[in-house]
């Protein structure tokens, strides 16, 4: 039988083995890793809100007035008055009828796509789609079928091939990121819905990286858009440029009301704390409000300034440094981390083997001279 040491020396010896890294300072830009000073490029904290004062006020003050806790799962007794504030937001926000929250994001993904799916039905992902996604998908019972990263002719294909086998009463959905988690790159939102309607597909929609940082209001790249109203399912997180954690999904009333129904980790998971449903809330209301719109417009202009600085178009906040082997990865990180700037390796099985990369988000809360001193420094790692 195969022992832990075993397993963990190949990791070590493929370049794959991780291990986690302390943050004494949280998600601040200056930050302390591991006893060290840097100053973080790895956080997904977009727009800075996880430190921002109004959020941890309205935690602090939904603690003392609902407790520490919400004692039991939503359906039995724990669902609070910060939970349907938070609920209520997110369907004004991106403009459905209804909205559920769940603890985190991947149990958002594995809710949905179990409480959708099942023995019977198809779903069709996107090759690069989140893992979360992909396990949902896998463990839904429904036949799984993954298209090439953004290839709508492989798309078309798999969804004619499928609609014209499919039985009437089986689901077929579509499940696509909108920004991608490790790319960057956008996905041809317009095209995949004309798609998705030509076949009488469903479509779910994960805005995790663009929520808060497109959009007129923050809500992400169908608004920005104008093509949020023919997304079935709007699904996205908490715990990014919103500033606080979880996850949602945001549709019609039915689906909502058949998710609450069905949905595994949101009926046997004890409900997220309620310090955590109103620092959710008050971080969209941040997003939708003036000052998030000077936060997005600071953000953009330092993803202007990295982007010219690479020589990439300046798409989203993250932009990939692609080195290929794990090794040079990891080498190229450390260098980095030497000179006082905390950018992560990123490897299989996060990416695909042979694209291992250097992952760089980007902060409104970033300055010109950290973007420069990045880029320098940068060209001289190994």
């Amino acid at each position: 039988m195969r022992t832990p040491e075993d397993e963990l020396a190949t990791l070590s010896e493929e370049g794959l083995l991780r291990s986690l890294r302390r943050m004494e300072s949280g998600q601040l830009i200056d930050a302390n890793s591991d006893g060290r000073k840097v100053i973080n490029f790895s956080s997904n904290d977009y727009l800075g809100l996880s430190r921002d004062e109004a959020l941890v006020n309205a935690a602090c003050e939904a603690t003392r007035r609902h407790g520490a806790g919400s004692g039991a799962s939503r359906l039995i007794s724990g669902t609070l008055p910060p939970h349907h504030a938070l609920e209520e937001k997110i369907a004004e926000w991106k403009g459905t009828q209804a909205a559920l929250s769940f603890a985190n994001g991947y149990a958002t993904a594995i809710g949905v796509l179990g409480a959708f799916l099942t023995k019977g039905d198809v779903v069709i992902l996107d090759k690069l789609c989140h893992a979360s996604l992909i396990d949902g998908a896998r463990q839904s019972g429904a036949t799984l079928r993954v298209y090439p990263h953004n290839d709508l002719n492989k798309l078309e294909d798999l969804l004619g091939h499928y609609r014209e086998r499919l039985p009437g009463s089986s689901r077929l959905i579509i499940v696509t990121e909108s920004i991608f988690s490790m790319d960057g790159d956008r996905a041809p939102l317009p095209e995949i819905i004309n798609l998705a309607e030509q076949h009488h597909a469903l479509l779910l929609l994960d805005e995790a990286h663009a929520v808060g940082i497109l959009g007129s209001g923050g809500q992400g790249l169908a608004e920005e858009l104008g093509i949020q109203d023919r997304v079935t399912f709007q699904m996205g997180t908490l715990g990014k440029a919103i500033g606080s954690g979880g996850g949602y999904v945001a549709a019609s009333r039915s689906w909502i009301d058949l998710l609450l129904n069905k949905a595994r980790p949101f009926i046997y998971s004890t409900a997220p704390p309620p310090a955590q449903a109103a620092a959710s809330l008050c971080g969209i209301e941040v997003i939708t409000s003036s000052r998030g719109e000077a936060l997005r417009n600071r953000l953009w202009s330092n993803i202007s300034r990295l982007a010219e600085l690479l020589g990439k178009k300046p798409i989203s906040a993250i932009m990939p440094v692609i080195l290929g082997t794990n090794q040079a990865a990891l080498n190229a990180s450390l260098a980095l981390l030497e000179t006082g700037y905390l950018v992560p390796a990123i490897r299989f099985p996060t990416v695909p083997r042979g694209s291992a990369r250097l992952r760089i988000t980007l902060s409104a809360e970033h300055t010109a001279e950290s973007i420069e001193g990045l880029h320098t420094n940068l060209l001289k790692s190994p």
